[in-house]
Formats: structure tokens, sequence, C-alpha cells
């Protein structure tokens, strides 16, 4: 099939469910030029009308605490004294470079997380 832009619902749609048939299409076949073709497609229509929301460093962090199951303690080692990471965690203190670094390696964060203004 010639695929297009996708620039209806009913577009994105129709890709998805082609996707699905095709998702396990063997390497250098026809349907695997169109597997990469669609993914692209429907990659370009998410972004374009289903933006994430962007999460400050702050957040990342407090989310994977969370997800892991660490207290402000665990991040001792990491940022410093107690006061420390409670003035980090609750936002009174801002993050170094030398920090975000740490914190980035640490949880696997993307480096774009803590780049953001």
């Amino acid at each position: 099939m010639n695929w297009r832009t996708l620039k209806t619902e009913k577009d994105y749609n129709k890709a998805n469910k082609r996707l699905m048939e095709i998702f396990h299409a063997e390497p250098d076949t026809p349907e695997d030029d169109e597997l990469g073709v669609l993914i692209l497609l429907i990659k370009d229509y998410d972004e374009k009308h289903y933006a994430l929301p962007e999460i400050s460093a702050l957040e990342a962090i407090k989310y994977r605490m969370q997800e892991w199951g660490l207290k402000n303690k665990d991040l001792e080692p990491i940022i410093g004294s107690k006061s420390h990471v409670s003035s980090i965690l609750s936002g009174r203190r801002e993050l170094t470079l030398k920090t975000a670094k740490r914190l980035k390696e640490y949880f696997k964060l993307p480096a774009e997380v803590f780049l953001r203004v």
C-alpha cells in the first residue's frame, strides 16, 4: 500500500491497525519497509496531535523515587546531607550541574529532563 501523511484520525487509526498486522515482519521484505514508513507516519501524527506534557527534573526525580520505593535519605550518598536533599526536593534549592549529572546517572533519566527551563 502507498502511504501518505496521516491527516485525519481515520487515517491514523488505519495506519495503527496495519502496523499491528505487520509488526513482526521479516527483515528486508516489503512488509518491513512498509512497517518503517508506518512507524514514521504514526510518530509524526502523534507528535502533532498528542503532545506529552513536559515535566520538570524535580518531578521526574520524585516520580522515580516513588517508583523505586526510595526515601529522601536514600539520596544522601548522591546529593549530600539530609538538609541538602530536603531543600532540593522541596524546591528551595536549585540543582547544581554536578548534582544533576549524578541524579541523571543514578535514575537513568535522559539528560533532556535536566535541561528544561
